[in-house]
């Protein structure tokens, strides 16, 4: 039997494939033609053809959308392409640009999975009649007790490759639904896999940075999205010493230490960012100690209810962190209290915090700029 049968989805029935055009998402197509399923592939067209088509390191337009048929073609199997660029935008695009403008650093790769990929791209492939949607992500769902018949998220087995934190906005209903194929392999074997049947993204470089940033400066971006964005500020000392100006909040980020354009006898970090002032306040390290944070729009993805008197586990404050102790609390439907066992450094508001026990993924949220209700 094939490694890649998918559990809970009988051999031979319709899956249908989330396609970026990218080599996991073409892989894992190709080994579920190899299991024996019947695939269908979904590209989204995210955002304008005419300019992306010569953009690297992309996903969904141009080049991508070309080499996802392709991969179709080669394998035998239909593929759909669905215009859903006025939803990208007003969905992942305006959020990211009124995220940066409240001088939070946002995720849009999250945003995107939360409100286009896992949810329309997912209702497109039910009124197919796939039995499950597909995707290349690093992330394993694995089966739960046998009391709750449900599946768990879980980290991926190659750790420099995990995307769970990218997922905490995944819910039940969704996880019941959807797979991830690659979710046991480390990337060496997928592109081994990919050589191995033919296909021309073998070698195709991975997505970099923000994909609807074609030369990687966001600032233009939310600059000409919400002109004003690099409206000139004072740059505080804590102390309330005004020590230079900047040329918009959204240059810098919480934790910054580098390029802030002020001189000082000590180091100096962002301690915060004030949109309403237009105020950039810098200081020393230990002011950047947190103890706790508040976390809104949380997704629960173990009963709400345990989390109330609170559970000591491990969380992660942005996708390159370790993870550390700290203790969840949930206050309302959507909102946590994160208490941390030792004080954090640099954490950013609009950046996600993912709730870990082991490999499981229990939920998440996203850091507010308050630190009490």
């Amino acid at each position: 039997m094939s490694k890649f049968k998918l559990d809970g989805i009988e051999d031979g029935a319709l899956v249908a494939v989330a396609m970026s055009g990218g080599v996991d998402s073409s892989v894992t197509a190709a080994l579920l033609v190899e299991a024996g399923y019947q695939v269908v592939g979904i590209t989204l067209q995210l955002y304008d053809h005419g300019q992306m088509i010569d953009k690297k390191g992309a996903c969904c337009a141009g080049q991508d959308i070309y080499d996802a048929r392709t991969v179709a073609d080669r394998l035998g199997f239909p593929h759909y392409v669905l215009d859903y660029e006025s939803v990208f935008k007003q969905g992942v695009i305006d959020d990211f640009v009124e995220s940066y403008v409240n001088g939070e650093t946002p995720i849009p790769c999250i945003r995107c999975n939360q409100r286009v990929k896992f949810r329309d791209l997912l209702t497109m492939a039910k009124d197919l009649g796939a039995k499950a949607l597909a995707t290349g992500h690093y992330v394993q769902r694995l089966p739960g007790s046998a009391s709750s018949g449900k599946g768990e998220l879980h980290r991926a087995v190659d750790s420099t490759r995990d995307q769970s934190y990218f997922l905490f906005t995944t819910t039940q209903e969704q996880l019941d639904y959807l797979r991830f194929p690659l979710g046991g392999l480390p990337k060496t074997e997928t592109r081994e896999h990919a050589h191995r049947f033919g296909l021309t993204v073998a070698d195709k470089p991975d997505s970099q940075d923000i994909c609807f940033v074609p030369t990687g400066g966001y600032a233009a971006v939310v600059e000409k999205l919400r002109p004003g964005a690099l409206d000139a500020g004072d740059i505080l000392h804590v102390d309330g010493r005004v020590l230079g100006r900047h040329d918009g909040i959204i240059n810098y980020t919480v934790g910054q230490r580098r390029g802030l354009g002020v001189s000082n006898a000590d180091p100096l970090y962002v301690i915060r960012l004030e949109p309403e002032t237009k105020q950039v306040i810098v200081g020393p390290k230990e002011h950047l100690a947190r103890s706790s944070i508040l976390v809104k729009e949380a997704n629960w993805l173990d009963a709400a209810e345990s989390f109330e008197e609170g559970r000591s586990l491990i969380v992660k404050i942005r996708s390159t962190h370790q993870g550390i102790p700290a203790t969840v609390r949930r206050l309302e439907k959507d909102l946590a209290l994160v208490t941390f066992d030792e004080p954090e450094y640099g954490i950013s508001a609009g950046q996600a915090c993912v709730f870990y026990d082991g490999t499981r993924v229990l939920g998440g949220g996203w850091i507010s700029r308050q630190d009490k209700l």
